[in-house]
């Protein structure tokens, strides 16, 4: 059950989003054009009320409240979203027990070779899990594209900072490849994707995969990190003010990746790559507008294509870094999530 804080600031939230629209404009301001692009006016809405809360960001919490903290956010956009069934499974991961999470969609019931995708949650190599950050996502992109996601709960730095969670998204894959009829998945429609950090493990995992001649049908890399070395335009410019800030990622940084010489290391960095393995699975890579993220996201689409990999790339112009978690807040990002997960079901079709 939500606590008392979350029902309150879930019901502010709805609220403000059935005001008349002069009221809503009141709140929010002008609108917020950079580079030809407008701001969604839900999410220039929903930053301006964060504003005028006063609670204290994430970045600026201890690991722990940090962590509830974007679990109270997600589950406030999320909503409570059907699916057939999720069922919990523990393998044994680098580190111990690792724990996965089945989402079949309710189309796919009692179905046998279902196109199945590996799910890595975001949260900066520090935050999110599947139970408490991405559920509703994982449940929405599931039932809304048919394709059964099975989600991994890698070890989170700044306990575990890499490789751990590298390795345990790798043996999370290698455990998918391995049991597909234990999960009644197509071993010829095995995909790997995440949103941000998840993003990034996505991209590290396919890269493996296809080093070790295993065979994806698909990366799908939602508003990925892929360049921890050097900063790029959109971090300068949307680095405040835009929810994911110049601080929480810098904080990332310093938690998942300690050592400064391990961040230009060729596995870590992928916008420096000079080389992909032959058999890399067709990638579709989506980015923000308004994300700090989005020029290194679209840089590595494009390095993708320079070295032949079938990509396909979107921006999303009106959106912020998280949309992926916002299935039930306003009108804007659930239609951006609606066309996402129409673009895996074709993937997987």
């Amino acid at each position: 059950m939500p606590s008392t804080i979350e029902a309150v600031q879930t019901a502010v939230l709805r609220l403000a989003l059935r005001l008349p629209g002069p009221i809503q404009r009141l709140i929010s301001g002008p609108p917020v054009m950079v580079e030809g692009q407008r701001l969604a006016p839900d999410l220039q809405l929903m930053l301006r009320l964060q504003a005028l809360s006063g609670r204290k960001p994430a970045e600026q919490r201890p690991w722990a409240a940090a962590r509830e903290e974007l679990a109270l956010q997600a589950r406030m956009v999320g909503g409570r979203q059907p699916i057939g069934s999720v069922r919990d499974i523990t393998i044994e991961g680098p580190g111990g027990p690792l724990g996965l999470r089945l989402y079949t969609p309710t189309s796919r019931l009692n179905a046998d070779r279902v196109p199945t995708m590996l799910f890595i949650h975001g949260g900066g190599m520090v935050y999110g899990g599947q139970h408490g950050t991405h559920d509703a996502a994982c449940r929405f992109l599931a039932e809304q594209s048919g394709v059964q996601l099975l989600s991994v709960d890698y070890r989170l730095a700044p306990e575990d900072p890499y490789p751990a969670g590298v390795d345990d998204c790798i043996a999370a894959a290698e455990w998918m490849f391995e049991h597909t009829a234990q999960i009644d998945a197509d071993p010829d429609r095995l995909a790997v994707g995440g949103d941000s950090a998840g993003g990034f493990f996505s991209a590290v995992v396919a890269l493996a995969a296809a080093e070790s001649g295993r065979k994806l049908a698909f990366q799908f890399l939602i508003y990925p990190v892929t360049d921890f070395v050097e900063e790029s335009a959109s971090r300068r410019t949307f680095g405040q003010g835009f929810f994911l800030t110049k601080e929480f990622m810098d904080g990332a940084l310093a938690a998942f990746l300690p050592d400064p010489a391990d961040r230009s290391r060729a596995e870590v960095n992928l916008v420096a790559r000079t080389s992909f393995p032959e058999g890399l699975a067709p990638a579709f890579v989506a980015t923000a507008g308004f994300d700090p993220l989005r020029d290194e996201g679209e840089a590595y689409a494009a390095l993708l294509a320079e070295h032949g990999v079938a990509v396909e790339q979107k921006r999303f112009p009106g959106m912020i870094h998280g949309f992926l978690n916002m299935v039930a807040f306003g009108t804007d990002a659930p239609t951006c999530n609606r066309e996402l997960a129409a673009r895996l079901r074709a993937a997987l079709a």
